[in-house]
């Protein structure tokens, strides 16, 4: 029940920080997605970023230029949600295996605990091989800023949550040129991130890295 808990308190916020992303861009489509305005009505792209991977190697959005990628944020000691979420990604991992084109970010948001070392446990943990997957760590507010503002996936540091921490179970689709990607649903309602914790989810994700590959 604490995981159900935690999932729909993280869902409603994650629902607020989709209201801050004023609509989604209907007559500029692009293989059957989507893209998004930023609050300066400009199309949403991902904001630059550098920090070190679980390899300690210096990683920055140029990295995942070329690339279609997903974007999740986590913790290594996530006692509730973040296994299910990388165990899904782990099945990306594997339906697009050998494919160089796709890459994969996972930002934690304990940077503290998460030094590369820990990543690099957590990696062979879930059996994480694809060269272009990198789990991230570096400076917190940094983290913070790119996760609130950059996605609007809210992350935030709670005490009153399992294990400190409080973040979504979603997923951002970010296509080769940086932008943040999405669909239109059956009644033309925007899907603007994926569930990482349900199968209808990582089928949709999987689904639109197709059409953007």
């Amino acid at each position: 029940m604490k995981n159900y808990s935690y999932v729909g308190i993280s869902f409603i916020i994650l629902v607020f920080g989709i209201w801050s992303v004023p609509k989604i861009v209907d007559k500029f489509t692009n293989k059957g997605l989507s893209y998004i305005l930023d609050t300066n009505k400009e199309i949403k792209k991902v904001p630059n970023f550098k920090f070190f991977n679980q390899d300690n190697l210096q990683i920055t959005n140029e990295h995942y230029k070329g690339k279609v990628y997903v974007v999740e944020f986590f913790f290594t000691t996530c006692p509730s949600i973040c296994p299910i979420m990388n165990r899904n990604m782990v099945k990306i991992q594997d339906e697009f295996y050998g494919n160089p084109n796709l890459g994969m970010a996972s930002f934690t948001i304990d940077p503290n605990t998460d030094t590369p070392e820990v990543l690099k446990d957590y990696a062979t943990s879930y059996k994480i091989t694809n060269p272009n997957w990198h789990l991230l760590t570096g400076d917190k507010e940094k983290i913070y800023e790119l996760a609130n503002i950059g996605f609007n996936l809210f992350v935030g540091e709670d005490s009153e949550f399992e294990g400190g921490f409080e973040h979504s179970g979603f997923f951002a689709l970010i296509d080769q040129e940086g932008f943040i990607r999405c669909r239109i649903d059956e009644n033309e309602n925007p899907i603007i991130y994926y569930n990482g914790l349900e199968d209808d989810g990582i089928q949709m994700i999987k689904e639109d890295i197709k059409l953007l590959l």
